[in-house]
């Protein structure tokens, strides 16, 4: 598919081509006059007597080359509102092959600064496909040309909503890939590639991870063929040096489950285990294009989890980068295993405000709830607030659950320190993030956000046509742009 978008500031007020034009929520058509012949200004309020006025979006086919569509803008709409505007208008587009589209920037009615810039921004972001492995591809093609005096954005916007596209569009491109492409040997290789954008790549592989003492998540990947990794990404773009906000992902690029085997059915989803590791390499990525005014960090365990005779068993104990020591007692409870030892590197060696880590950890997280929101666990009060204000804003809502001391008896190890998973059952994604906590040695503010009902969606959503979502881009951009620059 190719959407392109130009700006013609000198276009004709009325075009030829099918026109887009926006009216209040009551579709008052008073003031379109102007940008409509005086034939289609009356056609239009005759069949606006019949139609639903409750739609967002309403087409008016002229003839059979031009139509006009009418774009309500509601009262008191928010900036994701304007967005699900421009992802309801792709959705539109899509069913048509081809097709040029005049959107009359001056019919705009509304208090939000770049009104446009975020209606295109919710087009853009629901364009995505992921086909190139397909050997046909559909030929559509579309040109969305903006007029008027109002289609200009703001330098700063401009900037921020390309950056924002490239770095989701790249989490969800690293999410798509499958895992005989993408494996860690490969994914290390393409976050190396992001030194272009001005980022610090350092990568760790098995024999630095050895000697570190990163046992916990070299167990996970000791059963492949592959390497297993720990990436540091650094954005310094503060001119102080004060101490980086930090984001950890896990990155398990295909999860069999290991000798803990999953269900088949359950097995073909597992190309996507690694969607809290794509969250923070595209939200550096965007923070490097726009040049963000913050110091910054991304970190993520890159393994494959795999049955083979080298293969970590259930019953084996390996000692953690922090010097804890954890049972394994069952191998599919991996992730926790890769963001223990990436959790204490992260805060012993950058001692950072925060950290905030993303991971599709738990299915229970989904029996809990489902896939409109994620799950937050945290140990801070003021962290977690700013992480449910930013969520709502860009609509990647998430939901507080519990963190209790008394959830440590349910991974007490009777042979280690810990176990890696609550044998007793029930609490699975609460005690998974008490696990997690206990790797957090010095205080530091933490947040985990397991993702595993967000990060793929198989009917779509909002701003995304099915697939990969890119769930955590918009929402930790917003918390930087918000509370820390």
């Amino acid at each position: 598919m190719s959407i392109q978008i130009s700006y013609k500031n000198n276009a004709p007020k009325k075009p030829s081509t099918n026109v887009v034009l926006f009216v209040d929520e009551k579709f008052n058509t008073i003031k379109l006059k102007k940008y409509i012949s005086n034939s289609e200004f009356s056609y239009i309020n005759d069949l606006l007597k019949t139609s639903d006025l409750k739609k967002n979006l309403l087409v008016f086919e002229v003839n059979s080359k031009k139509k006009i569509i009418l774009i309500s803008i509601k009262n008191n709409l928010e900036t994701t509102d304007v967005e699900n505007l421009g992802a309801e208008f792709y959705s539109y587009i899509n069913y048509r092959n081809k097709g040029e589209f005049t959107i009359n920037a001056d019919s705009i009615k509304s208090k939000i600064e770049d009104f446009i810039g975020y209606f295109l921004h919710g087009l853009k972001l629901k364009s995505y496909e992921f086909n190139i492995y397909k050997s046909k591809k559909e030929k559509k093609s579309f040109l969305v040309n903006i007029i008027g005096k109002k289609s200009k954005l703001t330098f700063k916007n401009e900037v921020k909503f390309k950056a924002l596209e490239e770095g989701t569009f790249f989490a969800r491109d690293l999410v798509s890939e499958p895992g005989n492409i993408l494996h860690p040997d490969e994914y290390a290789k393409r976050i190396n590639s992001l030194k272009k954008f001005g980022l610090k790549i350092n990568i760790y592989d098995n024999k630095k991870l050895k000697k570190l003492g990163m046992n916990a998540l070299l167990g996970v990947g000791q059963g492949s063929v592959r390497g297993s990794y720990l990436v540091t990404m650094e954005w310094n773009g503060a001119k102080n040096n004060s101490r980086p906000l930090a984001f950890v992902g896990k990155g398990v690029c295909f999860d069999t489950g290991g000798y803990s085997l999953k269900p088949a059915k359950f097995m073909e989803d597992m190309t996507y285990d690694m969607a809290g590791s794509a969250t923070v390499v595209g939200l550096m990525m965007n923070l490097a294009l726009r040049k963000s005014k913050i110091n910054a960090v991304g970190v993520v365990g890159l393994v494959e989890n795999m049955v083979s005779g080298n293969a970590q068993r259930p019953g084996d104990i390996v000692k953690s980068y922090s010097g804890k020591t954890i049972e394994i007692l069952n191998t599919d409870a991996e992730g926790r295993l890769v963001l223990a030892d990436a959790l204490t590197f992260t805060e012993k060696k950058f001692k950072p405000k925060f950290i905030v880590d993303l991971a599709t950890l738990t299915g229970a997280i989904i029996v809990s709830l489902g896939s409109e929101y994620a799950g937050l666990f945290s140990n801070d009060e003021k962290l977690s607030k700013q992480l449910l204000t930013a969520g709502e804003k860009v609509n990647e809502k998430l939901w507080r659950m519990p963190l209790h001391k008394n959830f440590d008896k349910l991974i007490d190890s009777k042979n280690a320190d810990m176990q890696n998973i609550n044998y007793v059952g029930g609490a699975g994604s609460t005690t998974a993030a008490q696990f997690l906590q206990r790797f957090i040695l010095n205080k530091t503010p933490w947040a985990h956000l397991d993702i595993a009902g967000m990060a793929f969606s198989k009917y779509g959503g909002a701003l995304n046509s099915g697939g990969a979502t890119g769930y955590g881009v918009r929402l930790l951009n917003k918390l930087i742009e918000d509370d820390y620059e």
